[in-house]
């Protein structure tokens, strides 16, 4: 049974990569909180099936916008868009990234600029596009994904691992410079969570079992896992926790 949090009716929440995976996980369950919900993604076709699964289950239908959000200008432009359409913004959720696998010899600097935006640059600005919404209302949640890559240390993925880290690093600085406005940053760390894309791509028998070795429960983590913590993390029911790296992985580390 889904824990059920008072406090995010009709709150406004933006979040970030909801089309799929653990982003979609988050919308539906803002969603069934009957929150106000914005989802940012490029997946149009897998957007339109977020939006009417959620109605078609009763619950409060996401409003959703196409951004590229390696795109600074129509990052901004959607925040605009959710400012206006709802008058404020309450919870902001940095879910978006990339995992593409790299080699060190493989990356340029053009490279690593794309790696670096998809992973980490747009949850610096898209949390400046909503602070004035959210130090006017004196309140506001924000959470930002990072992931325990960089700390197992994982391989294969440098750039994407320098900015999971850096996020934890942001996440610290923008808590202690936005708390005297009472808005709360936060850090979610996943390990190996059992999305489609990662079952498609990676979850192989082998890295399951390596998985299942590593962690102290010998199960695999599931996308709504991560919305759990996310809608506690946003509610007032966490409203003293601020500043802080939580770790979803089983055990991993």
């Amino acid at each position: 049974m889904n824990a059920i949090y008072p406090s995010l009716r009709d709150r406004v929440v933006i979040v970030t990569g909801g089309a799929s995976g653990i982003g979609e996980k988050i919308v539906d369950a803002f969603a069934r909180q009957g929150a106000q919900v914005v989802f940012l993604d490029i997946q149009d076709e897998a957007a339109r099936a977020v939006i009417e699964n959620n109605r078609a289950n009763g619950h409060s239908a996401p409003t959703y916008y196409h951004c590229d959000v390696t795109d600074i200008a129509e990052l901004r432009d959607c925040a605009n868009k959710a400012m206006t359409l709802f008058g404020t913004i309450d919870v902001l959720v940095n879910n978006a990234g990339h995992d593409q696998r790299h080699t060190i010899e493989s990356v340029t600097p053009e490279s690593w600029d794309q790696y670096i935006a998809v992973n980490l640059r747009h949850q610096f600005f898209l949390t400046q596009a909503v602070l004035p919404a959210m130090k006017k209302a004196q309140r506001g949640s924000i959470i930002n994904m990072s992931s325990i890559s960089w700390v197992i240390p994982s391989t294969g993925l440098p750039v994407y691992i320098a900015a999971k880290a850096a996020i934890v690093g942001l996440t610290r600085t923008l808590a202690h410079e936005l708390g005297p406005d009472n808005i709360r940053v936060n850090a979610v760390l996943p390990g190996a969570i059992q999305t489609e894309r990662q079952k498609r791509l990676w979850l192989t028998d082998e890295y399951i079992a390596e998985v299942l070795k590593n962690q102290a429960l010998k199960r695999m983590i599931l996308p709504e896992d991560v919305a759990n913590l996310v809608l506690f993390l946003a509610a007032d029911d966490s409203s003293a926790i601020t500043n802080q790296s939580y770790v979803i992985d089983g055990g991993w580390v």
